[in-house]
């Protein structure tokens, strides 16, 4: 059974949220697929789990773009959350990552750095029974650049007061994953752990 483990060098453990410690994308991908059908556009989520790690806002954008819809960008987020958060209580934690978390909650320091808002991450978190674990969550309202920039985890770091080097970031994502690499951190991909 492959189970997640930590490098010998890591000294802080940095996990993405959606995709990694909850099993959240389905909801978020139905949420978009409905939001989408009001205005005859297809989301593809082959296309759209590339973009995975990235903010509601980033997505909302591109769907605006290449589908041309007369709904504004913020009309489209507020469309897509609101579907999001009548689901969520659906959502469950990935057992293997909600084990190593608590196996290891006290002995390293540890943080969620993700592309979600501040109010998702905290109703997300507390729906998989994660939220007291994680005294540091960094979101996409913490941050001016989003995954697949650095910042989010760079500043996990910084509020864990440990150096991006001997920090390792748990993702799902490709933006994430290459958010963590451009951030000189280790990188495990979650999915071998599904």
């Amino acid at each position: 059974m492959v189970y997640p483990t930590i490098y010998p060098a890591a000294k802080a453990l940095i996990f993405d949220l959606d995709g990694t410690l909850a099993d959240s994308i389905p909801i978020h991908n139905s949420s978009w697929d409905e939001t989408c059908k009001g205005f005859n556009y297809f989301f593809d989520t082959d296309f759209f789990q590339k973009m995975t790690g990235m903010p509601t806002r980033a997505f909302a954008e591109f769907i605006k773009k290449d589908s041309g819809c007369s709904y504004t960008v913020d009309e489209l987020v507020k469309m897509k959350q609101t579907l999001f958060f009548k689901q969520a209580h659906q959502i469950k934690p990935f057992a293997k990552m909600a084990s190593f978390v608590k196996e290891n909650y006290g002995k390293i320091p540890m943080s969620i750095g993700t592309g979600g808002s501040c109010k998702s991450a905290t109703l997300i978190l507390n729906t998989i029974g994660l939220s007291q674990y994680f005294p540091i969550v960094i979101s996409a309202n913490d941050v001016i650049n989003h995954k697949p920039f650095p910042d989010t985890f760079l500043k996990c770091a910084e509020k864990m007061n440990i150096s991006p080097s001997l920090c390792q970031v748990f993702e799902d994502g490709e933006k994430g994953m290459e958010a963590a690499i451009t951030a000189g951190m280790m990188v495990t991909d979650v999915r071998v752990f599904y």
